[in-house]
């Protein structure tokens, strides 16, 4: 079997444009994120997604359900896809929370293996998956990725 996994941050928030790091506060989108979670939906209408997997902080699930509104495509909101929990740093100066970027990384390796425990568990027909999180918001930029996943992965 083989599926599709697309990775997308969450829109621009405010925080974003004003240089701080929003961790695990939940962060609302701008003016601007507003407009490129609709142009989110645009990019992505006729990629026959089977489900969007959002972090359940509100910038990732304000992103999913502007870009995905009318849809009838499930939006199913995951923890584990949350941005990096900077602890004390939430809120913080963008430049103070990446002086150390290597905890960034754990982000990305928790969103993978949540894909790989969501598509075990999938039961629907097609076979792309938009997963919603944080990862690039708090450098103020947007980001995408697709992968091609060949094989169910019994890894957890």
């Amino acid at each position: 079997m083989s599926i599709q996994v697309v990775f997308e941050t969450h829109s621009t928030t405010d925080y974003n444009e004003a240089g701080l790091a929003t961790g695990w506060l939940p962060g609302r989108l701008s003016l601007l994120g507003r407009e490129q979670a609709a142009a989110l939906e645009r990019r992505r209408a006729s990629d026959g997604l089977a489900a969007i997997f959002s972090s359940d902080l509100a910038r990732s699930l304000e992103t999913a359900e502007i870009a995905f509104a009318g849809s009838p495509v499930p939006i199913l909101a995951d923890w584990r896809l949350r941005e990096c929990d900077y602890g004390r740093l939430n809120g913080a100066p963008v430049a103070d929370v990446h002086a150390n970027r290597l905890s960034r990384l754990m982000s990305l390796t928790r969103a993978v293996r949540a894909g790989n425990r969501q598509q075990r568990a999938w039961d629907g027909s097609s076979p792309t998956f938009l997963f919603a999180g944080g990862g690039g918001g708090d450098a103020g930029c947007s980001s995408s990725a697709t992968w091609q996943l060949t094989g169910a992965s019994s890894a957890p």
